[in-house]
């Protein structure tokens, strides 16, 4: 390992190829099969047999009641379980059914707004009094916050030994992934890793709060030096910075940042670290710990859920989308050429052909999603500092039009506000960080929320998760191998 110095005065390590497995890239020699193998006509069944059997008619979801998605027919969740973690609200049940109404956040009884706007008020980062606050029900005092914050800074170093057999991102299309198979890798460096007493929880989830914020910077240096030709840059262990600061000192290097841009990069934080039992990653860490799972193991695979596009991997089809938007349309506020955009999209005309306005519509919230309109708040001033107000009108223009067009050309009538995603991209690329780690900090976020719904399943519900499936088989008779066409 080399030390390079930096414009700070300080060194930065750096790797070669042969001292991190991060820089190495052995490719399958083997096929898949039906490249190596073909698709002849007698492997058609192998290969499309689905078509048959696992389209199931939608009307029997209908006759036999069968909640798909886990959602009633008006479109609320169905109660699972009891949490004191926090509440996501955006309408409310009467007897007439689902009536809208504006949306709300709130951890252990804090609305999330009200916790943001102290923490700006003075001047202080707010992302690791949520995470205590989530995972000890109780908001710091200054002693508890700073003893926290060691905890986290005393594990900030990765393990020794830990960046030579670091999975390999060079080929790698998700950073994603490399989170989570790092996340696994640390398994093995603890001594106790299937230990599940509460002491060794916290410690599992005080150990990926210090660490991950390096793990994916590295996987993210790795794929710009393979790209480039050059060494890979091992961002520094540093103490003393939150979680913010050390995201953006990671991923920034020599740049540096302001306190203005680590203060935003706090607000996103702190809006994405919790948001509910029944989010998609959030159930899945709540599924495996109800089976006494490890730590690593739970939230690993939470990280695979998070991933993908139709739950924390959204923001990257809407920052695609809006990039599109931004080349088609010559006169970004004027409404009538958004309009005219989103009414292509809408009709399969323009972006993806999906017909979907991404950054509309969420699964709980109908008349707004807290997030969204917090982040515009916060998002506004740096946006007039760095000139990009013209792109905040255009992003706004969606959130504006869009319920509308969906409205007027597909004729929708459930209520459609912008959900955060539609500003996540925005504020990230105000703040110089690369797309590909977009995800991935949403699930450093994520990971305190996490936590505090793996304690509870593993310490308050006590139960093992096992939904049932109505099965709609036929009874068969069985045909000797001779007689089978």
């Amino acid at each position: 390992m080399a030390l390079v110095p930096n414009k700070k005065g300080g060194t930065r390590p750096i790797l070669s190829a042969l001292e991190t497995s991060a820089m190495t890239h052995v490719a399958d020699a083997y096929p898949m099969p039906s490249v190596a193998l073909g698709r002849p006509s007698v492997s058609d069944r192998l290969y499309m047999g689905y078509e048959d059997i696992d389209v199931v008619p939608p009307e029997l979801y209908t006759k036999l009641d069968v909640k798909r998605g886990l959602r009633n027919a008006d479109g609320s969740g169905v109660l699972v379980g009891l949490t004191t973690i926090s509440n996501v609200h955006g309408y409310n049940k009467t007897p007439e059914g689902v009536v809208p109404d504006e949306g709300d956040l709130i951890y252990r009884g804090y609305h999330i707004a009200e916790l943001i706007d102290n923490a700006q008020a003075e001047d202080r980062f707010g992302y690791e009094e949520c995470a205590y606050l989530l995972m000890t029900g109780s908001l710091p005092t200054q002693p508890q916050l700073d003893d926290f914050r060691a905890r986290i800074d005393s594990r900030r170093q990765l393990p020794e030994g830990f960046l030579h057999i670091f999975p390999r991102t060079t080929y790698s299309q998700n950073i994603m992934n490399v989170l989570q198979r790092a996340t696994l890798l640390l398994y093995s460096f603890d001594p106790t890793p299937d230990d599940t007493s509460a002491t060794h929880e916290i410690d599992v989830a005080l150990s990926l709060l210090g660490r991950w914020p390096r793990t994916a910077a590295v996987a993210h240096e790795a794929a710009v030096a393979s790209a480039t030709g050059t060494k890979l840059r091992v961002p520094p262990a540093r103490e003393g910075f939150s979680m913010a600061e050390t995201l953006l000192d990671v991923l920034r290097g020599d740049q540096g940042f302001t306190h203005d841009e680590a203060m935003l990069l706090d607000v996103m934080l702190m809006l994405h670290a919790e948001h509910g039992g029944g989010n998609n990653s959030t159930f899945t860490t709540r599924v495996l710990s109800s089976s006494g799972t490890d730590a690593y193991s739970a939230y690993a695979a939470a990280i695979g859920s998070l991933k993908g596009p139709k739950h924390g991997g959204a923001n990257a089809k809407v920052t695609a989308m809006v990039e599109d938007a931004a080349e088609g349309i010559s006169d970004w506020s004027s409404e009538d050429q958004v309009a005219d955009y989103l009414t292509r999209i809408v009709n399969g005309q323009a972006f993806d052909g999906s017909g979907l306005i991404y950054g509309l519509g969420h699964a709980v919230y109908t008349l707004s999603d807290p997030r969204a309109v917090i982040i515009k708040k916060y998002a506004r001033k740096l946006a007039e500092a760095k000139g990009r107000t013209d792109k905040l009108q255009l992003l706004e223009n969606i959130e504006k039009l869009g319920p509308e067009v969906m409205r007027d050309v597909k004729g929708t009538k459930k209520p459609l506000c912008a959900n955060i995603d539609l500003y996540t991209g925005f504020v990230y690329s105000m703040l110089g960080i690369p797309a590909d780690m977009y995800t991935a900090l949403f699930a450093m976020a994520r990971l305190a929320g996490w936590c505090a719904h793996r304690m509870e399943e593993l310490y308050g519900a006590g139960r093992i998760i096992r939904p049932a499936y109505n099965s709609v088989l036929n009874d068969v008779t069985y045909v000797p191998m001779k007689d089978r066409r």
